[in-house]
């Protein structure tokens, strides 16, 4: 499978809601699916790493199968308001290579 860039994946999210009469749901209904989703993957990774393991019953999901709603319903909640991910990441890098730039104890490298 090829490399996507997080445009392409917006616009692959994009094409498929465009398919539908309803569009995106609204800012706070997306809101309302991210904090499920992201509840999902908790649950997920507290079977996998943490000490509850799974019922017999439960369905068998991922963590990367819940990482990928996440991602899905991010770029509903980005798409929706206008918003380009790239830009917003690199924003939010240069904030953190600016502001946190000697905050953590870098790795020594060698010469």
């Amino acid at each position: 499978m090829s490399q996507k860039s997080l445009s392409d994946i917006q616009r692959e999210v994009d094409e498929y809601i465009s398919q539908f009469k309803e569009g995106y749901f609204s800012p706070l209904a997306l809101m309302a699916r991210m904090s499920e989703e992201v509840g999902e993957l908790a649950r997920e990774v507290n079977h996998f790493y943490g000490e509850k393991p799974k019922k017999a019953d439960e369905a068998d999901n991922s963590v990367e199968m819940e990482l990928g709603d996440i991602l899905f319903i991010l770029s509903c909640f980005a798409n929706s308001l206008n918003i380009d991910l790239t830009e917003a990441h690199n924003k939010v890098m240069h904030k953190f290579n600016t502001r946190d730039a000697n905050r953590w104890t870098k790795k020594l490298t060698e010469q």
